[in-house]
């Protein structure tokens, strides 16, 4: 049975100064989560915005979670969800673990 992972990105918090406007916001903390089956896996990432990024300023009550993910680069997200396929797949298929073994040259 071939199940796919679906993957879902949060904001979990933000941090504002209020220069060059009221309640710019200058960090985001966010978290994509995996679910394939009965397997979840999350990572958190953040991200750092300047006032030079050229996007017309939104007031801070006009936010929507899907707006501030959108100023998240494509990049940072597509590389979470790798990691959190590859800590799906480890939970699903779990690695083998070596064994300490004990030397040939050194048994009775």
């Amino acid at each position: 049975m071939t199940t796919f992972t679906t993957f879902t990105t949060r904001i979990t918090a933000m941090y504002t100064l209020q220069t060059p406007d009221p309640d710019y916001v200058v960090n985001a903390f966010w978290q994509v989560t995996g679910v394939d089956g009965e397997y979840t896996a999350t990572i958190a990432g953040n991200t750092q915005f300047s006032s030079q990024q050229g996007a017309e300023f939104i007031p801070y009550d006009e936010l929507t979670e899907a707006i501030v993910i959108g100023w998240i680069p494509a990049s940072d997200i597509e590389s979470s969800q790798q990691c959190v396929q590859g800590q799906i797949n480890s939970l699903i298929t779990p690695p083998a673990l070596p064994a300490d073994t004990p030397l040939p040259w050194s048994q009775g």
